[in-house]
């Protein structure tokens, strides 16, 4: 698997409706220092091509399309985004234990295949969202249930709010990763994120990975405030270590 916790552990979220946009934020980047997220939007402006040119420049793609459909058509987009040498990709555990089985089953076992996985609960779901859509319980049960579930169908982690990491990490293990969107530096607004949190309590709270759009993308000097986030998280992990001891 590619994911590892030896690389950088923020994702920056490149939120554009254009490759140039996007290319011109990667060109003020540093892949020592991030990660970068390809979402929907941008993978339907830019196609493939965006994708392998990033990964050319250096970059761990995070290639966020959330595929959910019969287990062989995500099968064979697991297959093509694997092509693509994304470092990771996500399926939605909505989808059923056939689905996330066969899309595991798409990446192999190389030791350099894409991390895969499953977005769990939106952060942008509230209770009153699942209860109209008829998902049982909280937003950290149904976390829960969606976790576990995909552990025991071979992928390697889930998408999650923080809220939910601290719970999902002593359920599932050290070796889980909990990939955390929403998070905001202490001055920014949520947005129309629901359920947010800080770098440092993200990390606190056992996530793996943090994916971070506007407080890098809007800044006025991007690796300047990746450099601080990145800071922020270091004592975090150091404040982690340092009560483990």
């Amino acid at each position: 698997m590619a994911g590892d916790m030896l690389g950088p552990r923020v994702i920056v979220a490149l939120d554009y409706a254009d490759a140039a946009s996007a290319l011109a934020l990667a060109s003020r980047l540093s892949p020592g220092l991030c990660r970068l997220k390809v979402g929907k939007e941008l993978f339907t402006a830019a196609g493939p091509a965006l994708v392998e040119n990033l990964v050319q420049r250096g970059f761990d793609i995070f290639l966020d399309l959330k595929y959910h459909d019969i287990p062989n058509t995500v099968a064979r987009a697991c297959g093509a985004a694997a092509a693509l040498g994304v470092w990771m990709l996500d399926v939605h555990a909505l989808g059923g234990r056939g689905m996330m089985s066969a899309a595991r089953e798409a990446l192999g076992s190389a030791s350099d295949r894409p991390a895969l996985i499953a977005v769990t609960v939106l952060t942008s779901h509230a209770q009153s969202d699942l209860d109209e859509v008829g998902i049982k319980g909280s937003p950290q049960s149904a976390a829960q249930r969606l976790a576990a579930l995909a552990r025991g169908c071979g992928l390697d982690g889930v998408v999650c709010s923080a809220r939910e990491a601290p719970a999902l990490r002593a359920a599932q293990g050290p070796g889980f990763l909990l990939v955390t969107p929403g998070i905001r530096v202490a001055s920014d607004a949520a947005d129309d994120q629901k359920r947010i949190t800080t770098p440092r309590t993200a990390i606190a709270s056992g996530a793996s990975y943090l994916v971070i759009g506007r407080p890098v993308t809007r800044a006025g000097d991007p690796l300047a405030a990746l450099s601080a986030i990145n800071r922020e998280i270091e004592q975090a992990a150091a404040g982690g270590r340092a009560e483990d001891a």
